[in-house]
């Protein structure tokens, strides 16, 4: 699972995987919308495809780039419990607060 985490410290990376979230594009088009050099788009497709995160779909001469939501499942279960703790300690603090604060100060 570290391959995806790798990956996605990049914000390039991140910016990518946010364009083929809404559907699949090819190479080209995912370049000219990020501003990247053709060799700069293929090096960050290549990474998030070693990663899992995208597959690629060839059609002739063209390459498809699609999202492969697998490995984000995978990161949403291991993240679940420190979800889980930051919701229980926002909770306790958001306790914390009301108890400090008098009727008068009610929202």
């Amino acid at each position: 699972m570290s391959l995806p985490f790798t990956a996605l410290a990049d914000p390039t990376r991140r910016r990518i995987l946010d364009l083929l979230r809404r559907r699949p594009h090819l190479a080209g088009e995912i370049g000219e919308a990020l501003g990247l050099s053709q060799p700069g788009a293929s090096k960050h497709l290549r990474v998030l495809r070693e990663a899992g995160l995208v597959r690629v779909r060839r059609e002739a001469q063209r390459r498809w780039y699609e999202l492969d939501p697998a490995p984000l499942a995978e990161m949403d279960a291991w993240l679940a419990p420190y979800r889980r703790t930051w919701r229980e300690s926002l909770d306790a603090l958001e306790r914390h607060l009301d108890e400090g604060r008098g009727p008068e100060e009610e929202p």
